[in-house]
């Protein structure tokens, strides 16, 4: 039956079995009086009683996401190079007991006394495969890490060299809990005064015998932002929904906020499509599995509300831009259009830039235009 039939059937139903509960409260006949306790019931497990939980795939929604704890720390650090504005290192932190890589930059001199502020970098979809740590978004991160802010750009699970196998975005929440993780293990490298415990930080090579490793990375745990390229925009989106504290969040060409956009735009990118390789046909064929259960996206459904991140956006402490090329042609430009229509209605801090050129990737004559444009909004909220 369709949706609303479904609803008005229910609606008529309930009403007439309250009238009739009405006219039996007049009745003391014993059958009467039996018959209305049973309807009782039934009104009462219709009308008062929430919704059971757990309820399918209830794990991927946000309200499920934020009961659960992020705990990690950095690990195995190794340096690999070094320049007059950073050094670079190896990383890994855990995450669902995985083994997930990094690549970390720390900014060349003294820090703040209450640490530097940092960005998780969140990178968007490239087959797993073929995914590396050290050759993927390095003008990003070069540009990010010379204006001051500790990098911190992770290798999502099945990516790479990291442990597990790929979540994909969208109909998954591994990626999520990744960045969530990666964001608790920045916190935990941190120096709260010169006396304070040190944090578990192992460095290999190890070539400043007058530091510490946490005086080495000593990050501000609560200056650290998020930014997310393309799929990563759905993951940094519902991660700041989990963690409404974040205090700031850059998007590039992201999409899938309100999963109805994600029906209405498209993604001409092989992450939303199934794939003869089997890289995200699992995810792919969750995405079917939902839809059979809870029909297709839809904010009133409560499944897909509590998917949404757009559907907590008044919960938001933080601030938001978005960044996209208007010849990109992966992603269409209207997702963060209407993001920006949603933010709107808010009080959350928001803006979007628009490049004329640039693609998917924001390159070419846009790309340092996009990239001080983010680098002044961080040094804004972060600083």
């Amino acid at each position: 039956m369709h949706r609303g039939k479904r609803f008005w059937f229910s609606f008529i139903t309930l009403v007439v079995l309250i009238g009739v509960v009405a006219y039996l409260r007049q009745s003391n006949y014993a059958p009467a009086v039996e018959l209305r306790q049973t309807i009782q019931k039934v009104v009462y497990k219709t009308v008062i009683v929430p919704t059971p939980t757990p309820y399918p795939y209830e794990n991927l929604t946000i309200p499920y996401l934020r009961k659960q704890t992020y705990a990690s720390s950095l690990e195995n650090l190794q340096q690999i190079d070094q320049n007059d504005s950073y050094t670079s290192y190896l990383a890994s932190y855990q995450s669902d007991g995985l083994k997930i890589n990094s690549l970390l930059t720390v900014p060349t001199g003294t820090p703040p006394d209450d640490g530097w502020p940092a960005i998780v970098f969140v990178h968007g979809y490239i087959p797993p495969k073929e995914y590396t740590t050290l050759s993927r978004y390095v003008d990003y991160v070069d540009y990010l890490a010379r204006n001051g802010f500790v990098v911190f750009k992770i290798d999502l699970r099945g990516n790479g060299d990291s442990q597990g196998q790929p979540a994909g975005a969208y109909y998954s929440a591994g990626y999520v809990i990744d960045t969530l993780n990666a964001y608790a293990a920045l916190q935990s490298a941190h120096i709260a005064s010169p006396s304070a415990a040190p944090t578990q930080v192992s460095v290999i090579p190890f070539t400043s015998p007058t530091q510490t490793p946490q005086q080495l990375v000593n990050v501000n745990p609560n200056k650290i932002g998020l930014w997310g390229h393309s799929m990563a925009g759905n993951i940094v989106m519902r991660a700041w929904a989990i963690k409404p504290e974040i205090p700031a969040v850059v998007i590039w060409s992201g999409a899938g906020y309100t999963y109805e956009d994600l029906m209405k735009y498209k993604l001409n990118d092989p992450s939303f499509q199934p794939s003869p390789d089997a890289t995200n046909s699992a995810n792919f064929k969750l995405r079917g599995q939902l839809q059979k259960l809870y029909g297709k996206p839809d904010l009133n459904n409560h499944f897909w509300h509590d998917m949404a991140p757009v559907s907590f956006l008044s919960d938001l402490k933080g601030a938001i831009q978005v960044d996209q090329a208007q010849d990109d042609n992966v992603v269409n430009i209207g997702y963060n259009r209407d993001l920006i229509k949603l933010f709107d209605k808010t009080s959350v801090p928001h803006e979007m830039n628009e490049y004329p050129t640039g693609g998917h990737n924001i390159d070419g004559p846009s790309f340092d235009q996009a990239m001080q444009n983010t680098v002044d909004f961080y040094k804004k909220y972060l600083e």
